[in-house]
């Protein structure tokens, strides 16, 4: 029984997976094309949408109001998209969340707002979350997570850091 340590099974399957992606058959040489560039012509584009997401938050003593308006500006219509709200503060272990929401971890929410066609109304979102402790202010970041397989070139105006004093003011974005 021929015994081989890894030391010498390395090189060997280094040099054999080197010689398997350089040796090409002479007899399908003229007929391989390019894979790159056969994937670029035969691959479609992905249409392209820009998501918009505006509102407000409010924050006193442990509660934390959120109103969120998303718009598409086209020019494709978007099958769904996905918003993540993360905190600054970690958010109590109960929570009533809206249909169509639910818990990211500790500190961040994921809502599904919807088809978006282009140039169409707004999709509201409104979250009434509890945080655990009762802080003088806390960080809401806003960002798109899926948009349907869009692409969104500007997505600027989709992403948003708000910081909400406890005042109980509405904190635009």
């Amino acid at each position: 029984m021929l015994m081989l340590s890894r030391r010498l099974l390395m090189p060997l399957s280094v040099a054999a997976a080197v010689a398997a992606a350089t040796t090409v058959p002479a007899a399908t040489a003229a007929a391989d094309t390019d894979p790159v560039v056969s994937f670029e012509v035969s691959a479609p584009a992905a249409p392209e949408a820009d998501i918009s997401r505006h509102g407000h938050v409010s924050l006193w003593s442990d509660r934390l109001e959120i109103r969120l308006r998303t718009a598409n500006r086209g020019p494709a219509d978007v099958t769904a998209s996905t918003v993540r709200l993360r905190f600054s503060e970690p958010l109590a272990v109960r929570q009533q969340l809206p249909q169509g929401c639910l818990r990211g971890g500790r500190a961040a929410v994921l809502c599904e707002t919807g088809p978006l066609s282009a140039g169409g109304p707004d999709r509201g979102t409104a979250l009434d979350l509890r945080l655990a402790g009762r802080p003088a202010e806390v960080v809401v970041r806003v960002d798109t997570v899926w948009s349907g397989g869009a692409r969104d070139a500007d997505s600027g105006n989709d992403v948003h850091t708000v910081l909400a004093p406890s005042t109980g003011d509405a904190y635009a974005f």
